[in-house]
């Protein structure tokens, strides 16, 4: 397995980590909500760093990465200060990789840095609007007053075992993979800091995917899509199906019996995926 190069940058005043290892051409890797780069690095890194390189990020305010604060958080946001981190390593083009909430910042990177999004991969992408709420977690852990009384008591009290079942159920139907669990690191979840950032980002993503789903159809560049038809945190339906229909040319691979976790239920199609996406990309 390849050893990555584990640092922090400062991007604008933040601290934003990543983790970098490979040669060849780039491939950006932007974790989901709630996690950190680790959820790459267990296995679809490595595996990746033998053709390209790869550099995955703490998005701000998850894992190491410093946040950009309150009202500065968007998928927008994020992109922006990424993009301004992948400059500095050197980076001019690069197959930008998103799994769930970085799903969002890896089209707002499309959307807002074309000159360096060269292709993006969606796996199980949060890109466009639902209906409905998101329930009593991220209400309390998003808001001020949650963030003030709530967080402190999820942080000291949550039992490690209750972490693995969130775990467990996020990969649902899919099982976990030996040794996940420990790798994460739950603890870089379950710091006060990082309940609330990631609670503020996830009750605030809504308007901005709504907005940036209207200027898809503008995008030109290879998008590739995957997806569980299994997948019920973000359901393929509401997200995947509509952006193949409105990016020109996207590529969409189901996955029927595989959950959220594409990435760690079919490694193969994924790498396939991303394989796809530098071609077409005109990358290797």
């Amino acid at each position: 397995m390849t050893e990555g190069d584990s640092r922090m940058i400062e991007v604008a005043g933040h601290d934003i980590h990543l983790w970098e290892a490979g040669q060849g051409p780039t491939v950006i890797l932007l974790h989901g909500a709630g996690g950190n780069l680790r959820d790459f690095t267990f296995h679809l890194a490595p595996a990746l760093a033998a053709r390209y390189r790869v550099i995955a990020f703490d998005r701000p305010g998850l894992g190491l990465s410093q946040s950009l604060g309150r009202g500065r958080e968007s998928p927008a946001e994020q992109a922006e200060i990424l993009s301004r981190a992948a400059t500095r390593l050197g980076v001019t083009q690069a197959v930008i990789v998103g799994h769930s909430y970085g799903g969002a910042v890896a089209m707002a990177w499309a959307l807002n840095h074309a000159d360096q999004a060269a292709a993006i991969v969606s796996l199980a992408g949060a890109t466009h609007p639902w209906d409905g709420g998101l329930g009593a977690y991220y209400a309390m852990t998003g808001s001020r007053l949650g963030g003030l009384t709530i967080v402190p008591l999820i942080a000291n009290l949550v039992p490690r075992r209750m972490a693995q079942n969130t775990i467990e159920c996020i990969f649902a139907p899919d099982p976990v993979p030996k040794g996940y669990g420990g790798f994460i690191r739950p603890e870089l979840t379950l710091q006060s800091p990082v309940l609330r950032a990631n609670g503020r980002q996830v009750m605030e993503l809504l308007p901005h995917v709504a907005a940036m789903s209207l200027r898809y159809p503008d995008l030109d560049l290879p998008v590739e899509i995957v997806h569980g038809r299994a997948d019920t945190t973000v359901p393929l339906t509401t997200h995947s199906t509509p952006l193949a229909a409105r990016v020109k040319g996207a590529n969409l691979t189901i996955l029927e019996d595989a959950g959220h976790m594409p990435h760690h239920a079919d490694p193969e199609a994924t790498i396939a995926a991303i394989d796809r996406a530098a071609d077409r990309a005109g990358l290797r």
